[in-house]
């Protein structure tokens, strides 16, 4: 009896998986939607790691890129840190500095970091070229890849500024740099030219050491090398960590809501998985005592079920690591532009050790009820199989026939208790279903959320530019450079057209005296500094009242009056602040002290944006107004009567499009509303498969009722009620869970996003939506048994009596 494949085993194999279709239906759905969960959570795990570390190692990155005063740190002096103790290889000095350039079409870019290298490295930071060639003479750049684009391609020119006598800048390569040293590149002396002016010429120093991973040892290095220079040498400095915390944000928050469907996924085929092959072998008690006395072995008879679960599990894996590739491909492509690296794809090793796991999980949960089968008794099994007990749950049913409903009804209602670990496996997929159910919904609510929170300032319904403090729309806001190299931000479409340049007031009191004008708020943006943080952040500055283009708050208030800021969550973090404290921030040459008065939920470059009140800065000006309009009053006819009146003066004003939803989440919403239909549909196939099972052990118990007069509806509402009540267990235990997995995973995710979450996009549930979700459990219990209960009702009466 040792023969599989075509022997009698076998035989026995296929014919149990082809005689029990529901059951082999439930165990490849259930296997399948876990593993497509795990093989989606387990490739973004790999990506969130593996395209930075790898870029870095290859390049050689810099752990420490630091930013020195020549003045006061010759080039001698700043050799003499390459012998440092730590420091493992070293390059520089570069001279670098800061240019403000200006595009094609005479649009402004943002302020971009240059600095002079003869070529692209090797030791420290050796660049990847990713296109074009290394610059030669002077007038020629090297960009990031990061800026390449329509308007940025291999040949395009650019002004070095908007100076009458500023120099034309060729772009003739875009490179990529793991370590974010820089915007810009060009040949050392063509850096020391334009460090004239404004433009102050620093030197870079790029430095690896033995120890740098983590904060604690790169604060170690950093001190080292101040140490080791004259006072006031080292300027500023970029950690590694921070370029690679900034680069790992990209899709390390779809992490924990990814893992939770996994986790979820995995344990609701456990449950299936096991349920079927327990029902499988209480229903086969009498073959399986057959099989023994035709000289099956214990052995054998274990190896047979655990088979029976195996081969359709190995189906519902396949397709799983299908299904799972094909979601992982939209997310996979959103990280990769996030990074900027080598192309990513689901690792090799995700598609063997997922599928491993699972066929390990199936053949555990198969194996607990196989091995019962093993253990019975041939004569036992026969005579149980033959005449099954049917004394369990009758205390049930004595105690629902008092209850005042129909008679079909309470012995329904009763039913579950003649077997109590069947119905605990519907209550168990039930449960899960609900949990499954009611996180996507409330993630969804969050999602929406977080894209309603994100720029307050573009809801308006008009926008009016006058220029003075703005670059185009938007108020200068840009895009945000997806490359995890340099963390700049790419110019926006429209800033190659010609820039408005009207006077502020002139455009205000335009505003006022426009009819239709419900409220308005004027910004200024730009580049500021902020004592304590290496390089530049970016700046709202707000004048009027702002509440209409208020961000979220997570703590404090927002900006009330002059000398008050608000600020990110990265931000403080990176600062060290608190809600109270004082920085110090320049913006246009003027440095004024502002107090944190709230913590803002604000992603935008990097979490690292400052806003505050226009009056704070003596010399600022708005550049861009915000409107509101009445009620009724259309916000293009609105935007056409105040463009006719501000252009003249050499403004511009345009009517607000409805904002788009963000790319990413658009992307996890469709895909938590996958993820939980699969969850549901596998509770349902669960409820479906005990149901199949009760029913077909009551086939002559039905019959017996149909003989009495029972009729096919009442047939119905006895199946049906005999997972009413499971249902609603299910849904009492399933919605408080998913509430808690919701409050539990979106903080995470938050975290990993580098941010806390404001009350608005946590507290998204209230008590109709519980009510509901917890009706849900009810309703997809009777979903499950809606087809054997049709199926019962439709059996004959003779045919049933005649069943055994």
């Amino acid at each position: 009896m040792t023969g599989f494949g075509n022997g009698a085993l076998g035989r026995v194999v296929r014919s149990g998986v082809g005689r029990r279709r529901v059951q082999t239906l439930v165990i490849a759905v259930a296997t399948m939607m876990a593993v497509a969960s795990a093989v989606v959570a387990g490739s973004l795990m790999v990506a969130t790691n593996a395209p930075f570390d790898h870029a870095f190692a290859r390049q050689h990155g810099a752990h420490l890129v630091a930013q020195l005063d020549p003045k006061r740190a010759d080039e001698a002096q700043l050799a003499s840190t390459r012998h440092l103790e730590g420091v493992t290889a070293s390059a520089g000095p570069f001279p670098s500095t800061t240019i403000n350039p200006i595009g094609q079409g005479g649009g402004h870019l943002p302020a971009l970091t240059l600095v002079g290298r003869p070529g692209p490295g090797r030791d420290v930071d050796a660049l990847d070229l990713k296109s074009g060639r290394w610059p030669r003479t002077s007038g020629e750049i090297v960009l990031s890849a990061s800026f390449q684009g329509p308007d940025l391609v291999l040949g395009a020119t650019l002004k070095s500024s908007d100076d009458s006598d500023a120099r034309t800048l060729t772009v003739v390569g875009f490179a990529l740099s793991a370590s974010g040293s820089a915007d810009v590149w060009a040949t050392p002396a063509q850096v020391r030219s334009l460090a004239t002016g404004e433009s102050v010429l620093a030197s870079q120093m790029l430095y690896r050491f033995d120890s740098a991973a983590t904060k604690a040892q790169i604060t170690a290095d950093r001190k080292k090398l101040a140490a080791a220079l004259p006072s006031g040498a080292l300027v500023g400095t970029q950690s590694w960590l921070d370029t690679k915390r900034a680069a790992d944000q990209g899709a390390a928050a779809t992490i924990p809501f990814l893992f939770a469907f996994g986790v979820l996924g995995i344990v609701m085929s456990v449950i299936i998985v096991g349920s079927v092959i327990s029902g499988a072998v209480g229903t086969s008690l009498r073959r399986i005592g057959i099989l023994k006395a035709i000289g099956f072995t214990p052995r054998e008879v274990v190896r047979a079920y655990v088979a029976q679960a195996l081969i359709p599990a190995a189906a519902g894996i396949a397709l799983g690591v299908v299904l799972g590739n094909l979601l992982a491909v939209p997310l996979l492509n959103d990280t990769e532009s996030v990074y900027g690296t080598v192309s990513l794809s689901v690792a090799w090793w995700v598609d063997v050790v997922v599928p491993a796991g699972a066929l390990l999980v199936v053949a555990v949960a198969a194996l607990v009820p196989a091995l019962r089968a093993g253990r019975l008794r041939t004569v036992e099994a026969i005579a149980v199989g033959r005449a099954p007990r049917t004394t369990r749950g009758q205390w049930a049913h004595r105690a629902a026939g008092r209850l005042p409903l129909p008679r079909p009804v309470t012995y329904g209602l009763a039913s579950p208790f003649a077997h109590p670990v069947r119905a605990i496996a519907m209550v168990l997929a039930v449960t899960f279903g609900t949990v499954a159910a009611t996180f996507a919904v409330g993630l969804t609510q969050s999602l929406n959320a977080v894209a309603s929170a994100q720029d307050p300032e573009n809801s308006a319904d008009v926008t009016a530019i006058s220029g003075a403090g703005g670059s185009g729309p938007g108020g200068g806001r840009v895009q945000q450079a997806p490359a995890a190299g340099s963390g700049r931000a790419q110019a926006p479409s429209g800033s190659n057209q010609r820039q408005p340049s009207a006077d502020p007031e002139a455009v205000r009191a335009a505003i006022a005296k426009q009819s239709g004008t419900a409220s308005y708020y004027g910004t200024a943006s730009g580049d500021a500094t902020v004592a304590g943080i290496s390089g530049t952040v970016r700046a709202t500055l707000y004048q009027g009242d702002s509440r209409a283009g208020a961000y979220e708050m997570i703590a404090g208030h927002w900006i009330t009056g002059r000398g008050q800021v608000v600020v990110p969550t990265h931000f403080l973090e990176r600062t060290g602040t608190r809600i109270g404290e004082s920085v110090r921030v320049t913006f246009q040459k003027e440095t004024v002290s502002l107090r944190i008065v709230g913590e803002a939920f604000d992603t935008s470059d990097d979490g690292m944006q400052v806003h505050a009140d226009l009056a704070s800065f003596s010399k600022a000006e708005p550049g861009v107004f915000h409107i509101e309009v009445e009620p009724g009053v259309s916000p293009a006819e609105y935007a056409g009567k105040l463009a006719a009146v501000v252009e003249p003066l050499g403004g511009a004003a345009f009517a607000e499009s409805a904002p788009e939803g963000e790319n990413m989440i658009v992307l996890l919403e469709a895909m938590a509303a996958l993820l939980t239909l699969m969850l549901v549909s596998v509770a349902g196939l669960g409820v479906l498969n005990s149901v199949v099972l009760d029913t077909r052990e009551r086939v002559h118990d039905l019959g017996v009722c149909k003989a009495l007069g029972m009729s096919p509806r009442q047939t119905v509402s006895l199946v049906l009620a005999s997972v009413a009540g499971i249902g609603v267990v299910g849904g009492l235990i399933g919605v408080p869970a998913g509430f808690a997995l919701h409050d539990y995973v979106l903080p995470v995710m938050g975290e990993a996003a580098g941010t806390r979450l404001p009350p608005s996009v946590l507290d998204v549930y209230d008590g109709t939506q519980l009510v509901l979700l917890g009706l849900a459990g009810v309703l997809v219990a009777l979903i499950g048994a809606m087809a054997p209960a049709g199926w019962a009702a439709k059996v004959r009466t003779a045919t049933a009596l005649r069943t055994e």
